[in-house]
């Protein structure tokens, strides 16, 4: 089997593992370092002999948040624009290609992590997986237009390595066994808020026929006066009088910056619109004009058919500490619901704890109503749309249906490394990685998923679990609760 494959930039030799074709670390952009710190990315300038392609790049440069998903120092590196391929041959098949873009809250992750593994995409559908490194955190996604036209689009940065990354898609893919016009994008948590991105901005258009985003909607990006306080809090933070000087800043101060100008964030002192972190995509320019969910609701995208989703208790991830009914009642003031959302979560769940409810509430706004909007909006221009809920609960303790417990399912990797700490002991829940797989596989080869669309008539959902169905408007009762809020 040949492991010699050609691209735009030159030649690169991949290896097999697992009876599939590994091409892992394959630069699709220049490094971007230097001057070109904080610019669009650029085209590498390419190599003449074969280059190995045998071991994973490194990761954008990051902190690990200390998450459970998230707790490991990683190998980074600010020349990081690399993407990694698993393919069942080098031929002229045109398969269907997936290319998958990994979460982490904008901050931390990397295409090479083991619950990403394409091999049984590759080898059970016959499908050409592609996943890629981008640009993070204040790299990525700090707002420094307002210091000069060069910078015009330093706030979506990130997003539009994603793009490059797709161009080289489009330009390299065949050579690989795929198909270019046959392109599913794909990601969880701030990987799926970036496929929404991708989705509403006409720079992305033609680059993929089809889009799934896993617990990530159109909503959560900073307004343009978000976006600049961000931007004017690293400079001040760092003492750089000008971008052109924090180009000359080590990464590592750039993430020491970073990690401060969060906290600021967190104890109210730098406002961005949100509780979350700074330095996340910025709207008001060229890629992303208004904030996602307007864009899709005025009918971009609707061309693309969308698999979107969210788990049923995603936010257990996240909340720690003691929740008290005050706590509740402030978190249901925050999102503008009051007594009354209290009192329907309540209704719906009369034997909850605190700390249940503030998490319920947590998922919907985050997660699932985001999702549920898209939906809608995309129902409304004519896009075809599939909606799914994850409901089977991991075994370990306090977890259930946690952010990001689907995708080992999806890709159908109970058995990499960690997976078996996420779910828990007891029986294997492979019955219900099949079903999810075999979904995601169908509707990646551009086939219905197995389930009905989804339209404000039927709000119909597929229910992943050990008993998966089909279920007819799971929210009801809750999905009004939100009628005119954020």
């Amino acid at each position: 089997m040949s492991t010699i494959a050609e691209t735009t930039s030159g030649p690169v030799e991949g290896r097999v593992k697992d009876d599939a074709l590994l091409f892992a670390g394959i630069p699709y952009a220049a490094p971007p370092t230097g001057e070109k710190r904080f610019m669009p990315a650029e085209p590498h300038p390419g190599w003449e002999a074969v280059r190995g392609a045998t071991r994973f790049g490194p990761a954008a440069p990051q902190v690990p948040s200390g998450g459970m998903t998230d707790n490991a120092p990683v190998r980074w590196d600010e020349d990081c624009l690399t993407l990694n391929i698993s393919t069942p041959a080098l031929d002229d098949r045109g398969r269907p290609v997936l290319v998958w873009i990994h979460g982490g809250a904008y901050r931390t992750g990397q295409g090479a992590i083991p619950w990403y593994g394409g091999r049984n995409f590759a080898m059970n559908g016959d499908i050409v997986v592609v996943s890629i490194n981008y640009r993070l955190g204040a790299l990525g996604f700090a707002d420094l237009s307002a210091y000069g036209e060069a910078f015009a689009l330093s706030g979506v940065n990130g997003l539009l390595d994603q793009v490059t990354a797709l161009e080289w898609v489009r330009d390299n893919i065949r050579n690989f066994g795929g198909d270019p016009g046959k392109v599913t994008i794909a990601g969880e948590s701030a990987g799926g808020f970036a496929v929404s991105s991708l989705l509403s901005s006409t720079r992305a258009e033609g680059l993929f026929r089809r889009a799934i985003p896993q617990s990530g909607a159109g909503h959560h990006t900073l307004t343009p006066e978000a976006a600049a306080r961000c931007g004017a809090a690293l400079l001040a933070v760092t003492g750089a009088a000008s971008p052109v000087e924090l180009q000359q800043l080590p990464a590592q101060a750039i993430l020491d910056a970073q990690l401060e100008i969060d906290k600021q964030v967190a104890r109210g002192e730098l406002d961005i619109g949100f509780r979350n972190t700074a330095f996340y995509p910025a709207t008001g320019n060229a890629f992303l004009p208004v904030a996602p969910i307007d864009a899709i609701r005025a009918g971009q995208g609707s061309d693309v058919d969308v698999l979107i989703g969210s788990n049923k208790d995603e936010t257990t991830l996240f909340v720690t500490g003691e929740v008290d009914e005050a706590g509740v009642a402030r978190e249901a003031d925050r999102y503008g619901g009051g007594e009354a959302m209290v009192a329907g979560y309540r209704a719906k769940y009369p034997e909850a704890d605190p700390a249940t409810l503030f998490m319920k509430m947590g998922t919907d706004y985050s997660f699932r109503i985001p999702a549920i909007r898209m939906a809608e909006a995309r129902a409304a221009t004519g896009g075809q749309t599939w909606m799914y809920r994850f409901d089977w609960e991991s075994r370990a303790p306090g977890l259930k249906a946690t952010h990001a417990l689907e995708i080992p399912f999806a890709f159908d990797n109970l058995d990499k490394a960690g997976v078996d700490v996420f779910i828990g002991p007891g029986e294997s829940p492979q019955g219900v990685a099949d079903t999810m797989h075999a979904a995601w596989t169908r509707f990646i080869r551009g086939d219905d998923p197995g389930w009905d669309t989804y339209t404000p008539e039927s709000r119909v959902s597929m229910r992943f679990d050990t008993e998966s169905a089909q279920v007819t408007d799971p929210d009801d009762g809750l999905r009004q609760l939100w009628q005119g809020l954020r």
